[in-house]
């Protein structure tokens, strides 16, 4: 298959993210655990107006304190930056009864403590009142660590996917599922199959194009975009794969890899799409996750500008 390359052009005199249809964020840690930083180089360096929230000073958001979501409030006022969700690690465990997942680990939990499923009411009392504080209506899940074979537990993770969106929902926040690869939702296709079998109004999607692929879904775009109902699609995850010399799928930059970012950013756009493009590097051939995030960046946004949503 033909990898998707990003021709380039100068990006001077053009508009600025403000007026971009989508809220261009980045998730704060892929640039620095040192929350000022990552926000002053979100606003200053990249002119960008929104930011993800998962980790910062080296803990997940389940375990900052009161005085240091403080101080966070603090800062993304100083720098005139927005939440556009709390990424949780929600239902990033075993399912219960289940075969132990191959996939079950603590270290893919970006700084969440690793916790069992009789856990999980904390963790979602604790993302609901993460959300409050930091203004988004939006919250990130999974579901579940990947089974060989989910058929028989299926029925019983939408049920709970269900029931806890009734929950979010009655606080007026969406649940916004993950298709994650080593998750039981990891593909478009997959994605599009789990939203059909959960119709609450309150269930969304966070659409990953970079995860599908590395899944396998090397057609993740146009192929397992095409299968998702738009309007169920209410954040957006950036980054990007390729296959190494010995034919591993591994992170690349947003602007290099199987997923086209200029026709996806266009066809989001075309689909109407209003929320959240988040650039989360996960690639790290720079050396550093900033380095690396810079270099991500001005893909991501020659890609933005190229389909002329920036």
């Amino acid at each position: 298959m033909a990898v998707a390359a990003t021709a380039a052009r100068p990006l001077f005199g053009l508009p600025t993210a403000a007026q971009s249809p989508f809220k261009i964020a980045v998730i704060s840690d892929e640039i620095s655990q040192d929350f000022d930083h990552a926000c002053s180089v979100i606003a200053n360096d990249f002119g960008l107006h929104y930011v993800e929230l998962r980790e910062m000073w080296g803990k997940n958001l389940q375990t900052v304190s009161d005085a240091e979501i403080a101080e966070a409030q603090k800062i993304l006022a100083k720098y005139s930056l927005q939440v556009t969700d709390i990424a949780s690690p929600l239902f990033k465990v075993d399912w219960p009864g289940a075969p132990k997942s191959q996939y079950s680990s603590k270290e893919d939990l970006h700084g969440a403590a690793e916790s069992a499923y009789k856990q999980q009411d904390e963790v979602l009392a604790r993302s609901i009142s993460l959300a409050k504080q930091f203004k988004t209506d939006k919250i990130r899940c999974f579901d579940f660590w990947r089974l060989d074979d989910v058929a028989p537990y299926r029925a019983a993770i939408n049920e709970k996917l269900r029931a806890t969106a009734e929950i979010t929902g009655q606080q007026g926040i969406l649940l916004v599922i993950e298709n994650e690869f080593a998750c039981n939702t990891a593909t478009g296709r997959e994605a599009a199959k789990t939203l059909e079998a959960i119709q609450s109004p309150h269930f969304v999607l966070n659409w990953d194009a970079g995860n599908a692929v590395m899944r396998g879904e090397l057609d993740a775009f146009p192929g397992g975009w095409d299968a998702l109902p738009k309007n169920r699609i209410h954040h957006c995850h950036c980054k990007n794969a390729v296959k190494d010399d010995t034919g591993k799928i591994v992170w690349s930059p947003v602007d290099k890899g199987y997923v086209d970012w200029t026709a996806q950013f266009r066809a989001l756009k075309q689909a109407g799409y209003r929320d959240a493009v988040s650039l989360e590097t996960h690639w790290r051939g720079a050396g550093t996750p900033e380095a690396s995030t810079r270099i991500s960046w001005a893909g991501m946004k020659q890609c933005l500008v190229n389909s002329g949503t920036f």
